[in-house]
């Protein structure tokens, strides 16, 4: 189990090393940020001295040794929009995308839990076909289109919530079942299909000969051997959601990491992409850590493997 979880560590490091090398070379090729943060009409002479300033003279690989240097120090930079440390202004962000990812996930996994349990335990029924139906339509709609709809539903035609913005609970209300409505597709789909393939298996029949329970025979047989490939999806599903909802974001005017790094890539503001990347990428792997150490819990076996 050390060994195993050793190397996934392992295999996380290289990959927010990965990511952060790549956006750093990336930003470098969307422009000149100079130009973007000095007046109309600014002298060869200002441009210079800035880019001087913020070290962009120097050669690629120059830049890049000196940035990885101070990220190992945990600094990314000074913002060059808001003049401050870029993961200062990146952390102030992380409230109102951890609150809407998690309502958000919960939300979704209860609905598409009990969707998936349903369409499974009735198979060929109407109702299966229903929920599959419905499941099949929330994972196709686009997610700004269904948050526009509800917008013009519940905020403008009915009046009972705002239509976007940050503050009260109120507030929440519509990114969150904006995302939420995904989510629970996502996963209904999946558990549906995990649990009838359990539904095969040779156990299950000899639990029913003996006679068990129906809920026995869910919870001890059916659901927790289903629970595996569902909870690789709801750690897909909460990295990125936690690394930030872009679209929903703007769409709300959600105050979140993926609205920031949208308005930094407008702004060239490479402190801020970098540090917003980063902290997305360290979320997604964490999150896929977590997950490695619950298929332990659920299946030991798994931890012997490494």
């Amino acid at each position: 189990m050390t060994r195993y979880m050793a190397a996934k560590f392992g295999e996380a490091l290289i990959a927010i090393w990965g990511v952060v090398t790549i956006v750093f070379f990336v930003t470098r090729l969307v422009g000149d940020p100079v130009a973007l943060l000095l007046p109309v009409g600014a002298s060869p002479e200002q441009m210079q001295a800035l880019t001087a300033a913020l070290g962009l003279d120097k050669p690629l690989w120059q830049q890049y040794l000196t940035f990885f240097w101070q990220v190992l120090g945990g600094d990314f930079g000074q913002s060059f929009q808001f003049n401050r440390p870029a993961m200062e202004v990146v952390l102030e962000r992380m409230p109102a995308t951890i609150q809407l990812a998690l309502v958000a996930i919960v939300l979704g996994t209860v609905i598409g839990g009990l969707a998936g349990s349903i369409a499974a335990t009735r198979r060929g029924s109407v109702i299966e076909f229903v929920v599959m139906t419905l499941a099949l339509l929330g994972q196709a709609t686009p997610v700004f289109w269904l948050g526009i709809m509800l917008i013009l539903l519940f905020a403008v035609d009915l009046g009972w919530l705002p239509t976007g913005g940050y503050g009260s609970p109120s507030h929440l209300v519509l990114p969150a079942f904006t995302l939420a409505v995904f989510v629970s597709a996502s996963i209904a789909r999946l558990l549906r299909s995990s649990m009838l393939d359990v539904l095969k298996e040779d156990y299950v029949r000899t639990a029913r000969a003996k006679g068990l329970l129906p809920g026995t025979i869910f919870v001890w047989h059916l659901a927790r051997n289903a629970l595996i490939p569902v909870v690789t999806m709801i750690g897909i599903l909460t990295g990125e959601l936690l690394g930030g909802s872009v679209v929903t974001e703007t769409v709300f005017a959600w105050p979140g990491v993926g609205r920031l790094i949208v308005q930094a890539i407008e702004t060239k503001d490479f402190p801020v992409i970098q540090a917003g990347v980063a902290m997305i990428a360290a979320i997604y792997v964490g999150i896929n850590l977590l997950v490695d150490l619950l298929y332990m819990v659920i299946d030991p076996r798994i931890g012997g493997r490494g």
